[in-house]
């Protein structure tokens, strides 16, 4: 039994310095990749390429205010401005001496005087207005049982027909029925021409289209398709064509324009 404990303890023995010394195998081992005691600081090195230029950077706070500079030389005269509002009237002035008594003027009755040139000044102008009429008849004159119908060929805006019609003793061309519209159709065919101004007006305030006397346009139209339009405009005036139809087209063109007088006035004759 005892011999047995013996070999027993040798074994154990042996065991034990076998990890003894594999544990000092590891240690030496494991010192050798350890880092060693820093060095000596090495030389510096030589100076480096200039690097590249860096994005710019913000700008900078506001530096103070520098000092006034000289006064400059004197620029050139600028142009000439409005003229000023107009100023208060100043103090009367003394009085001054009373003039010499003058001589006694002749008697003259200037009055009746002006009143003759005056009246012949407006004789004058009705005769060329007269003439001129005369002068727009040499297509004839068109007529009806009621009214005579001229072309008046002066090429007007639409108002100043209007007045240049009362002021011959008319009225602009007032078409209100299928015959006297015909008749003004064929007038203007048989004078070469394409359309004419008439009195109507497409459209006025409150109110449908007006005839110039100011009458509403109920009984007979000639409209062209898709009109009137309807709201008074600058071209809510009115032209005939040689159809006959009736077209809206702007107040502020000029073409020539028909005149219409009424027989039991005297019509042309008063003109004439």
């Amino acid at each position: 039994m005892k011999h047995h404990d013996f070999s027993r303890r040798l074994l154990v023995l042996s065991v034990l310095s076998t990890i003894f010394d594999s544990l000092n195998a590891v240690e030496v081992c494991s010192n050798t990749i350890l880092p060693g005691s820093k060095g000596d600081l090495g030389e510096g090195g030589g100076e480096g390429d200039q690097g590249r230029l860096g994005k710019t950077g913000p700008p900078g706070l506001l530096g103070l205010t520098g000092e006034l500079g000289d006064k400059g030389e004197q620029g050139r005269t600028g142009k000439m401005g409005p003229a000023g509002d107009k100023g208060d009237a100043g103090d009367a002035g003394v009085d001054g001496p009373s003039g010499m008594k003058g001589k006694a003027g002749a008697t003259c009755d200037c009055g009746r005087y002006r009143k003759v040139v005056g009246q012949m000044d407006i004789n004058i102008r009705k005769l060329k207005n007269a003439v001129k009429f005369v002068k727009n008849v040499i297509l004839g004159i068109k007529e009806t049982e009621e009214k005579f119908y001229l072309i008046v060929k002066e090429a007007r805006k639409y108002r100043e027909a209007l007045i240049n019609c009362k002021l011959r003793g008319g009225m602009l061309a007032m078409p209100k029925t299928t015959d006297t519209n015909t008749l003004i159709a064929d007038y203007v065919a048989q004078a070469g021409l394409t359309q004419v101004f008439i009195g109507l007006q497409a459209g006025q305030k409150g109110g449908g289209p007006v005839y110039a006397d100011l009458t509403p346009v109920r009984n007979y139209t000639a409209w062209g398709l898709e009109e009137p339009s309807g709201a008074p405009s600058n071209t809510s005036c009115v032209k005939m064509v040689t159809t006959g139809t009736w077209n809206q087209v702007e107040c502020d063109i000029t073409m020539y324009y028909v005149c219409e007088f009424e027989k039991s006035r005297r019509g042309l004759a008063a003109v004439l």
